[in-house]
């Protein structure tokens, strides 16, 4: 297979190196490291022939959920692994849900990780052996974000801070109608009928660790 152009995404130097030493060998490409999410979206501005991002959940700038949302979102062609130290069901399914490609628990040997990128390369989905994900309704409302724009996603968070629509319409530097027309938009594809379900839905993403899902 080619060599494929990769990102590191991960807090802790001595994982991201020992996971540098590992992913070198089994893509034969580039890979790159990034210790927090802005270093990520720089990586990504500066090289955009990145293929995969290895990115670990709780991360400086991951927001929860948010950053892997909005990575795939900005960057749809863009493979994601998770990395993480949280393995259970519900984790993987949340991340499964926003268009994780793969979950790797930090726990993992290097053989798993090995049949992880190769089954995201082959464009199919992993998650380690016997690891049953439940969909239910908070996954279901996560996946509903998939659908939102780049732009989209960045007034969503916005009305989740509570931002009124003049507010973030300053904030973005357009006209207050586009700002209600993404907001009507947000509203029919994440399929709430106000904006405070909406803001619900957001603040979601960033529940990790058995948090309750927002109830709407």
């Amino acid at each position: 297979m080619p060599a494929v152009h990769a990102i590191i995404a991960d807090d802790h130097p001595l994982f991201r190196s020992a996971l540098k030493q590992a992913t070198e060998t089994l893509l034969e490409g580039p890979v790159m490291e990034a210790a927090s999410m802005d270093e990520v979206w720089e990586l990504l501005k500066r090289h955009p022939s990145t293929e995969l991002v290895f990115l670990d959940l709780m991360m400086p700038g991951t927001d929860g959920f948010a950053g892997l949302s909005i990575l795939r979102a900005e960057y749809p062609d863009v493979v994601v692994i998770m990395i993480s130290a949280h393995e259970d069901a519900t984790t993987i399914g949340r991340a499964m849900a926003l268009g994780a490609s793969a979950f790797v628990p930090k726990s993992a040997p290097l053989p798993l990780l090995a049949e992880a990128i190769a089954a995201v390369r082959n464009g199919d989905t992993w998650l380690p052996e016997g690891i049953e994900v439940v969909s239910g309704d908070d996954t279901q409302h996560l996946s509903l974000l998939a659908k939102l724009t780049p732009q989209q996603l960045r007034v969503l968070k916005m009305i989740a801070d509570g931002l009124l629509n003049k507010q973030i319409a300053y904030e973005m530097d357009v006209q207050e109608t586009t700002i209600k027309q993404h907001v009507s938009a947000i509203l029919r594809k994440l399929e709430v009928n106000n904006r405070t379900q909406a803001g619900l839905l957001y603040q979601s993403l960033q529940q990790v660790d058995h948090l309750k899902p927002a109830t709407f």
